[in-house]
């Protein structure tokens, strides 16, 4: 069990480690709202992999036949979350977050709740944290019962770990950068995650639109 749950924090630190929408968001956070905000966000991204961890440990089958039959919903709505998120990053005004966090906390629960929407929004996520498992060779020999805990615990602490240690090493370069340049990095990366969005849009609209798929 022990070899199990450092299985798990690693797993945690690997599902986290990919260069996505999520990290995008951190990134933006911590650069300009600085380490805390950036790491609540974190937080919510943990939380997530924490919900996908027990999805793909106790109804990977059942959760994959709901994102096949509905796959169409998910895209468009998925789709429209990253969009307005992204949209809500590049509008955002550093130079006035900067001040209060310069001054005091800057953290607010909707850093939080913008990393959950952002997480949930691609349900594809608990299908790669499966394959973590079955590389790590977790998921076939591990009883599907409550006293996997700890190993949910451990991915969900190897996540948290990672995002505390990203936003901490961020916050330390955050200072030496220009609010001018901060601006354009914040527009930069909401446009990244406005045409991921977009893209995924596009895909539902696509398939019901051109291909008359159901969309539900």
């Amino acid at each position: 069990m022990l070899l199990d749950i450092l299985k798990g924090f690693v797993i945690g630190i690997c599902a986290s480690a990919p260069m996505g929408p999520i990290a995008i968001l951190v990134i933006q956070k911590t650069m300009n709202k600085g380490h805390y905000a950036g790491f609540v966000t974190g937080l919510g991204a943990s939380v997530v992999d924490t919900i996908y961890a027990i999805i793909a440990m106790f109804a990977l089958a059942f959760a994959q036949q709901i994102i096949d039959r509905h796959e169409n919903l998910i895209l468009l709505v998925g789709g429209l979350i990253l969009t307005l998120i992204g949209v809500s990053m590049a509008l955002s005004n550093p130079f006035r977050k900067k001040r209060k966090a310069d001054g005091k906390s800057a953290v607010s629960s909707k850093d939080f709740l913008q990393a959950i929407a952002m997480g949930v929004s691609n349900p594809m996520a608990i299908f790669v944290i499966f394959a973590l498992f079955a590389f790590f060779g977790i998921a076939d020999e591990t009883p599907r019962d409550w006293n996997v805990a700890p190993i949910v615990l451990s991915v969900s602490a190897g996540s948290v770990v990672y995002w505390f240690l990203m936003s901490w090493a961020l916050s330390k370069f955050r200072d030496k950068f220009r609010l001018r340049t901060i601006l354009w990095a914040s527009r930069v990366m909401g446009a990244i995650v406005i045409i991921i969005g977009l893209v995924l849009l596009g895909q539902g609209l696509f398939n019901v639109v051109f291909l008359s798929k159901p969309l539900i």
